[in-house]
């Protein structure tokens, strides 16, 4: 669970900034649409596979993101019909504006010499029109949009990776452009360190068209909030808040480490964790971002599978896997429909099928507690504290100079979690540190840690949603200084470069510290 007004807080390497359009790309987007030169060759081969040190070789676009606006007078906004594709495949485009025209552009994010993004193609000025009201399901408030698409994009060239798609106007009175996120996915992570992207949580904070699954109606309550959420609908705010937010630091940075030091990366949605496990068989890595919080059964067992499997894990923000979701077909596709009344009583499913019931994982039917996977146990919202160095013998630790009892100032935050003395706890898990904190009038702590399992997999969690932020220098100075920065870029850089060699704890196996931490048992996370 997030407060929301955490993520001006947390900006992640200047996610809400914006900008003209510069660079290369060809536009094979819309039927009879004229194309737009190209000023840098994609890399890659014909499929779009990811040669991470060429692609960050090529220039960025300065300015990519200037002059994005937050939608409140909905003069441009749109969606696709897919969360994901694979190079080459084609997705819609579903645009509605005020203006006359517009044009949409494909950025793809990266470390690009600092410039975090790269201009890959760019459509033809495109005929614009205000599309239908969007719809509110009743009972379960639902909001939903019938429109048109606006153009086919084929992606032909794209590398596999995080893209943002910006819609500009052209002519009309529209205060700012607007985003409009698609990952394309990797077709094989099998030696690859995986960089998952949380769109089931992006929907679930979804406020376009007046309800999210936290609150909404004109009492703007959590009564009244929806049970059920569609992708069928912009993004609200810029259109790419939480992905910016959340993740965006985290791309540029492990882009950056794997360019240099010569690992593979892979791309995927957490929804490509429900719809296709089998493309994870293999993988060095899975890594969960800024807040991965939304899981459905399948996406579960997807990575429990493959850490069973010698797959290493890693959650660099905290809350993740604690909210029990569904999915139902919508009009556009396959599982675009996303189901959570966070409450038993009120799911039909509690009574039909109790394990797929939409209560928070802890909680009955079928309890089921996020630490299991995560090792680490939620607690509370909203809390800010500095980092406490608890093992600073820990290979995670080298090189950062650290010392026992040292701090790290502002480093966890807005959410955290911690190791609990619960039964639900793996073992062996080590405390990497331990940072006292008070959240809604209780003392606690936070923990980040890590623990290993039989198949020689290492497990990681940072146990605060500021991880994120602090991987690019610049990220959430409000709350953390330079040597923040420095300390959690240097236990993300060796915690990548030993999860991408392999099993983790095969050469690095966990040493349990909970005797001499001594955790208490949780106290439960504090919801919604």
């Amino acid at each position: 669970m997030l407060v929301l007004a955490s993520a001006a807080a947390c900006s992640g390497g200047g996610s809400k900034h914006s900008g003209p359009n510069t660079g290369g790309g060809t536009d094979v987007s819309q039927s009879g649409a004229a194309p737009v030169a190209s000023g840098g060759a994609p890399t890659g081969d014909p499929a779009g596979a990811l040669n991470i040190a060429a692609e960050n070789a090529q220039p960025g676009t300065p300015n990519w993101n200037k002059g994005i606006d937050s939608g409140s007078d909905h003069g441009i906004e749109g969606y696709d019909d897919q969360v994901a594709v694979t190079p080459g495949q084609s997705f819609k485009l579903f645009v509605s504006t005020t203006a006359p025209q517009f044009t949409a552009t494909a950025f793809r994010i990266g470390y690009y010499g600092g410039t975090q993004a790269r201009q890959v193609w760019k459509s033809a000025v495109t005929p614009g029109k205000a599309q239908p009201a969007a719809t509110v399901r009743a009972q379960v408030n639902t909001v939903s949009t019938t429109w048109q698409p606006s153009m086919t994009v084929a992606t032909d060239g794209w590398p596999e990776g995080s893209y943002l798609i910006r819609l500009d106007a052209v002519g009309g009175k529209v205060k700012g452009a607007r985003f409009v996120p698609v990952t394309v996915r990797s077709t094989s992570t099998a030696g690859k360190v995986v960089l998952i992207n949380g769109v089931t949580t992006w929907q679930a904070y979804n406020s376009y068209g007046g309800y999210d699954l936290y609150s909404g109606g004109a009492r703007n309550s959590y009564g009244d909030r929806a049970r059920i959420v569609s992708f069928d609908r912009p993004y609200d705010t810029t259109g790419a808040d939480r992905f910016q937010t959340y993740e965006q630091s985290s791309i540029v940075f492990s882009e950056k480490l794997a360019a240099s030091h010569g690992f593979e990366l892979a791309y995927a949605t957490d929804l490509d964790l429900h719809e296709h496990p089998g493309m994870f068989q293999g993988a060095r890595a899975i890594i969960t971002l800024g807040h991965d919080e939304y899981w459905s059964t399948q996406m579960r067992q997807t990575v429990t599978q493959a850490r069973d499997s010698g797959t290493n894990l890693a959650f660099l923000g905290a809350n993740a896997v604690f909210r029990h979701i569904r999915f139902q077909d919508s009009p556009l596709g396959k599982d675009r429909i996303q189901v959570d009344y966070k409450d038993a009583a009120e799911d039909p499913m509690h009574v039909t099928d109790p394990a797929e019931s939409t209560q928070d994982w802890r909680y009955p039917p079928n309890p089921r507690p996020e630490n299991v996977l995560t090792g680490v146990f939620y607690e509370c919202n909203p809390a800010n504290a500095n980092m406490v160095v608890f093992d600073p013998d820990s290979w995670l630790m080298a090189g950062t100079g650290a010392k026992a009892g040292q701090s790290f100032k502002g480093l966890v935050g807005i959410e955290y979690d911690r190791v609990a003395a619960d039964s639900t706890t793996p073992h062996p898990i080590e405390a990497l540190t331990h940072s006292p904190i008070t959240c809604q009038g209780k003392a606690s702590y936070s923990d980040s840690a890590y623990y290993t399992v039989p198949s020689g997999a290492g497990v990681f969690a940072t146990g605060t949603m500021r991880w994120n932020c602090a991987l690019v220098s610049g990220g959430c100075t409000d709350q953390m200084n330079a040597a923040a920065h420095t300390f959690a870029q240097q236990v993300t850089t060796n915690m990548l470069l030993a999860f991408a060699a392999g099993p983790a704890g095969k050469t690095h196996p966990a040493t349990d510290n909970t005797a001499r931490l001594k955790p208490t048992p949780s106290w439960g996370g504090v919801a919604p």
